[in-house]
Order: C-alpha cells, then sequence, then structure tokens
C-alpha cells in the first residue's frame, strides 16, 4: 500500500556495477517518488546500469560518501514539490531495500523524526561487518550516548528522516563523518529517533572503506572527530 508521504531515496555509489541494478530492482517502486543514484567518480558502468534500472542518475565528481549525498541533497532542494521523507541507503546491496517500508513507518505513523537502521539489533550475515567496523560502532555510539545522552546502536547508513529535520540540522560533512554527523546533529536538535532492526549481509565487491587498512584509518579518525567537533 502507497504511503501517505513523498519519500524520495538517495544513493551515493561508487563502483557499484555490480550491486545497484540489484539494491534498484529490490526498491519498493509503490512507495517512492523519486531515486536518486549519486554517482561518485565511478570508472565503471555505474550510471548506465542505474539509469537502465529507472534510477536519476546525478553526477559528483567529488569523492567522498558525504560528497555524494548532498548532491542528492542539492538536487532535491530544486525541485517544485519537497519531500516528506529521505531515505539513505548504500549502493553496495549490503541492506535490503524491501525493508523501506518498516523503516519509514515509525516516522509516517508514530511521529518520529529520524530511524536508523541497525544492524546491531537485527539479523546480520557473519562476515558482513568486519571486527574493526563492529568495534567502530559500538564506541561512537557509547560516546553519542555518553556526551549527547541519545541513544544508538548502529551508524548504519540505511536510514530514514523527515526532509524538514534535514535541513534543519544542515549537513555539511563531505566524506567518512556524514552518519555519525547526522546523528550527533540530530541528537544536539533534540529531534525524536528510533532505530529499528535491519538485516544486513555480505557486500558486492570489495568495501572502499573497511577493505582497507587506510580507510579504516580515516573513517574511525573522522568519525571520532566529528563526535567531539560538534560538542
Amino acid at each position: 500500500m502507497k504511503p501517505q508521504a513523498v519519500i524520495d531515496v538517495v544513493i551515493p555509489a561508487y563502483n557499484e556495477e555490480s550491486s545497484i541494478g540489484k539494491v534498484l530492482t529490490d526498491i519498493p517502486r509503490e512507495w517512492v517518488r523519486d531515486i536518486l543514484v549519486c554517482n561518485n567518480a565511478s570508472t565503471d558502468r555505474t550510471a548506465e546500469v542505474a539509469k537502465a534500472h529507472g534510477a536519476i542518475v546525478l553526477e559528483q565528481p567529488k569523492k567522498g560518501y558525504g560528497s555524494a549525498c548532498l548532491k542528492g541533497l542539492e538536487y532535491i532542494s530544486q525541485q517544485t514539490e519537497a519531500p516528506d521523507i529521505i531515505v539513505f541507503i548504500d549502493g553496495d546491496y549490503s541492506d535490503y531495500p524491501e525493508e523501506l517500508p518498516q523503516l519509514v513507518h515509525p516516522i509516517i505513523e508514530e511521529g518520529i523524526d529520524m530511524v536508523i537502521g541497525s544492524r546491531a539489533l537485527g539479523d546480520m550475515e557473519r562476515g558482513a561487518m568486519q571486527p574493526q567496523q563492529i568495534f567502530g560502532n559500538w564506541l561512537a555510539t557509547n560516546l553519542i550516548r555518553f556526551f549527547y545522552k541519545y541513544e544508538f546502536t548502529d551508524l548504519g547508513p540505511f536510514r530514514a528522516i523527515r526532509y524538514d529535520k534535514l535541513q534543519a540540522i544542515d549537513m555539511q560533512d563531505p566524506d567518512f563523518g556524514w552518519t555519525v554527523e547526522m546523528q550527533v546533529k540530530a541528537a544536539k536538535h533534540k529531534l525524536k529517533c528510533t532505530e529499528i532492526p535491519v538485516r544486513y549481509r555480505r557486500r558486492i565487491g570489495v568495501s572502499k572503506v573497511s577493505g582497507t587498512i587506510r580507510g579504516t584509518i580515516l573513517a574511525g579518525h573522522k568519525i571520532l572527530w566529528t563526535i567531539f567537533k560538534l560538542l
């Protein structure tokens, strides 16, 4: 059943030609208005595959997870009708896009402002997250709890937020700090937040962050730096 809300989906994507089609196929189209694939300087056929599956493809040559997401928000800000809800999901097929209705339900039915799809609370396939990712999530969410008095169990990329609240928190981070910035700013702005358990599987291809030592170190540093910077 189509919800009484306008929902846009933003998908940052860097070299995801093997997975992006699966993500787009599994998104319940009757629930969404636009699906924006933000092609983040890919050198493969990510853009072509996304277009073939009906997505609006936006080119963002500046590398960075946050930069790709911000490109999507720039496009949305230029539309005649603003959406009610923005859903973010990765393009690597590690999340289950068909769970989108459960993700937005607390916003539509319960007056929640932001919903995080928690891999920690859900069913996670063995090996889907590296040990350093699990530890990093634990550390970051505990720091948020200690400093900002907000309870989160994950920095999961599959999330939904009211568009007006997203505008109010004024997202800025261009790379690894995007997800934690959103959660810290949500806490600072006293948004009504909740989590739902989501399933999580091994991604298709190699992670650009946790798949390398350098990426892991940079992401960990940026996440911690963001938490303390915003105090």
